[in-house]
Formats: structure tokens, sequence, C-alpha cells
């Protein structure tokens, strides 16, 4: 059985074209990383997924634009609605991206080449000068039909499958799944593909069957998608209608609590919502938004998401597009569901949803505060404690440099708990030890000396000390170094 036949609108770069940068050497960050680079930036070196600092040293005149996903959706609305014009089923994936069976409208203009042709001329008629041309792809499913449109294809019917085979698993979206993939030596869709699947439900779980449904070539939903109960549906009216943005978007926020408490209370997930609105003087309008991945179904995704339709409605539009009133009701019908599979647990245990949450909020922090501002421990050579642990922005993973060498002198397992920024000054004398001026205390024990001479070729910065670890009466361990006469403590032991 083959997909559900699909056409997949695709406007590259389109947080570039969105913000009117898409003909300088610009980007748009996201967490302090590329998310979408203009061609001329492309061909400096620009990439996504690059920190700011890795696109400005690779071009230096880089215009950064900061994401603005409202922004996006926003002059997302005029594409919207030029392929409207072929079929009023219109299902938004992202701003930038739209898709809409073709089964009916295929029949109407002469084929699935003739509607694509048409649909590429028409969203191109409505983009600004200097935007990259529309691409159009078709093919068997919204995944495979949007892999089609980055080459500009139309897949026959029954060969998503093939089409497919020669493309990376890192296509599907899942970070985690993919590496994990690629580790097992599963490099490409067509070797997941020949995989049984209950071997592969059995080994990855429900993200794994989806993977594995996506690589041959069918729909993501259809075996579990089903219309849900009328009662699902969720709406407010506005007395008195609606101006502001503002207002429309705090009610939107509670709309989608409550259908996202409904949909649980039933044990179900929505995976497409209507997004109708009426307004004060008989307008309707609405709008299908495609909810994947379990973050981009939860309730704050699909509030973010109305926000950016009213907001494309009630500002984005011009002439006879834009509402003549206020918003007088606004409904939100989940037109498609699925079982909630809940969240998968790590294969080696953990809950991979809970780290991807904590991933986010960090990124997030980051966003906010700069990349250095959230750090990580990655282990490093050295026979000073100190010098054993490097802090390196979150994301990054460089390697551990020296980390397994031997290193002559370093001081053995297991390792200090505590080490002090400035090392303390300490006094020892007839086995006894004073910490910082402190009362004096027997050593009960001790280890050592391990003596280092280090960078005997630098005047500067060489240096001849020994190190000790020692177990003072009142239970107190303690590793002291000693460089001539000068007694400190460099670390402590719980």
């Amino acid at each position: 059985m083959s997909g559900v036949r699909t056409l997949v609108a695709w406007c590259p770069d389109w947080p570039l074209v969105a913000a009117g940068r898409c003909s300088v050497p610009a980007a748009v960050l996201a967490a302090g990383r590329v998310i979408a680079c203009s061609a001329p930036a492309r061909v400096e070196g620009v990439a996504r997924g690059q920190r700011r600092r890795q696109a400005e040293s690779r071009c230096p005149g880089l215009m950064v634009v900061d994401h603005d996903p409202a922004a996006d959706a926003r002059a997302f609305e005029p594409v919207v609605a030029a392929v409207e014009a072929f079929t009023p089923a219109v299902e938004i994936v992202r701003p930038g991206v739209c898709a809409v069976a073709t089964r009916g409208p295929s029949r109407y203009f002469g084929g699935d080449e003739a509607l694509a042709a048409l649909v590429s001329a028409a969203v191109d008629g409505c983009l600004p000068g200097g935007a990259p041309r529309c691409r159009v792809g078709i093919a068997d499913g919204p995944f495979a039909a949007e892999r089609a449109a980055r080459q500009g294809l139309v897949v026959p019917a029954g060969e998503s499958a093939a089409f497919l085979s020669g493309f990376s698993v890192s296509t599907l979206g899942d970070v985690d799944l993919a590496d994990l993939l690629v580790r097992l030596g599963i490099r490409t869709l067509g070797q997941l593909a020949a995989l049984p699947a209950p071997s592969v439900l059995a080994r990855f779980g429900p993200a794994g069957a989806v993977a594995h449904r996506l690589a041959r070539g069918l729909d993501e939903r259809p075996l579990a998608a089903r219309v849900p109960p009328l009662d699902l549906t969720v709406a407010a009216e506005f007395d008195p209608p609606a101006e502001r943005l503002e207002t429309a978007a705090f009610v939107a926020k509670s709309l989608a609590d409550r259908l996202g408490e409904a949909l649980g209370v039933q044990g179900l997930t929505a995976t497409r919502v209507l997004v109708e609105a009426e307004w004060e003087h008989g307008e309707r309008m609405g709008r299908r938004w495609r909810l994947d991945g379990s973050a981009g179904r939860s309730a704050t995704a699909l509030a973010d998401r109305v926000r950016w339709q009213l907001d494309g409605w009630m500002t984005g539009g011009a002439g006879a597009d834009r509402p003549s009133g206020g918003l007088a009701l606004l409904r939100l019908v989940p037109e498609e569901v699925r079982p909630d599979d809940g969240r998968q647990m790590g294969f080696w245990g953990g809950d991979r949803a809970a780290a991807e949450r904590v991933a986010r909020a960090l990124a997030r922090v980051q966003g906010m505060l700069g990349p250095d501002a959230v750090v990580t421990a990655v282990p490093a050579g050295g026979r000073n404690p100190a010098e054993q642990v490097r802090l390196v922005p979150w994301g990054e993973r460089p390697p551990a440099v020296g980390a397994g060498e031997p290193w002559p002198g370093r001081i053995p397992a297991p390792a200090p708990a505590t080490v002090h920024v400035a090392p303390v000054r300490a006094e020892v004398a007839d086995t006894r030890l004073s910490v910082a001026g402190g009362p004096w205390s027997p050593v009960a024990a001790w280890a050592g000396p391990w003596p280092v001479d280090e960078r005997w070729w630098d005047g500067t910065a060489h240096r001849r000390r020994a190190r000790w670890q020692v177990v003072t009466a009142d239970g107190a361990a303690h590793l002291l170094s000693q460089d001539g006469d000068r007694w400190e403590v460099e670390a402590t032991y719980d």
C-alpha cells in the first residue's frame, strides 16, 4: 500500500525571505545557532547548525537576523492563499512549507506535472523580488513529497520507496534515532526499510516504527488516524469582538490547553488541527496546521501556531484579504488524531522526552545569555586536578585532548570532590596540618609524594612541586602541594 499522493510547496530560505534579507549575505539565528542562511552566505561557507562566531568567521560581512516565527508565519499567508486557489484543503507544515492532497486537483488540472507547474508559478508570483523560486514536489505521502520538493521532482505513484532509498537516515529529523542507526550500520532509508517491521518496533519503539514507515514511502499517520468525536472541538466567542492580536492570542492559549486536556483524557494526540475564525462582519477563514513530533503536538506548540495564524490574518494580509472587523469567534477542530504513545524511554534507561526538554531549555538560555553562559565539563589532560576538566559551551563536544594519556606525576584515583579555584594556604609541622590558619590536626595517614617538574624549558612557567594525599585525625582528606617551604591545599576529598 502506498501513501496518499501529496504535493508539497517549499520556499527555500523562508526565514530570510520573510525578513527581506535573501539577496545579501545573511543568516537567521535561534539559540545561538544558524537555522537558515542566504545563498550569498552559503557561498562564503556559512551553513546551518554553525554557531554565530563560526558563521561570522567565514563571512565577516554577515548580516545576523534573530528568528521570528510569528513574522515567518505572517509573511507566509499570501503563499498559502495562492496554493489555496487550487484546493481548499491546504496544510501548513511550517512557515515556508505547505502540503495538499493531489487526488482532486491533479484530475482537474491535467495531471501531477501540470498541477506542480501551476502551483509553482502561482507561488512565484506572490514572492518578493530576489527570493528563491518555489520548488514543488509530488510523491506518495508528505515525507516523500517534501524530499521531492527539494529537488523539484514529481515521483511516479508507487515509486516513493525507491526514491527515498538513497537518502541518509538523518533526513528523518530524529537526531538521536539517526545517530543510533548509524552506529548500528544502518545509514540509508533503504537499509532501514529492508528490516522487518516487528523487529524495528521491538528494538526502537514507536519512533522507530514511524521512521520505518516513512522509509518505505508510506504515510506516518493513516493506520492510526481517524475522524475524532465532534465534542473535541473547542471554541470561544469574543464579546466585544477582539481588535488586538494579544487579546486573541491569550484566548487561543486557553483553547489549546483545553483541547490538549480533552485529548489527553481519551489517550489521543492531534496530528492535524483546523484553525477557524469568524469575524465581526461575517467573514470566515480557516487554515490547517500539521503537528509533527512529540514536541510539535504539545499544547504550547499548538498555541504558537494559532497565534501565528491570527497574526497572519489580522496584520499580514492586504486589501480584501484582511478581515474588515474584529475577531468574533475562534474554533480549533482536531481533524486527525492518533493514540498518544507517551514518552519513549531510552534503550539503556532514561527518559528521552525529558532529555529533549532539558536540551531545549538550555538552548533557550544560551539564546538569551550567549553560548558561553551555559557550559559543560569534558575530561582533559594534565597533572593538576584543576587542569583535568575543561568547561566548554553546551552543545560543543571537543575531543578529550590528552585525557587518556599516562601523565607521569598525576594524582591517582579517586579524583577529589572539590578543586579550589585558588589554592588554600596551609602549614605542615611535625606531622600536623593547619589549613588557612585554623587549628592544628594530626595527620593520620598519607600517600605520596608525587613530584613533578613542569615546563622546564619556560623560565616564567617552570614549576617544581610535590603533591601529597593526607587524612587528618578529624576525618578530613586533602590534596596538598609543596613548593619549597610553601604548602597549599589544592583540593579536598569527601
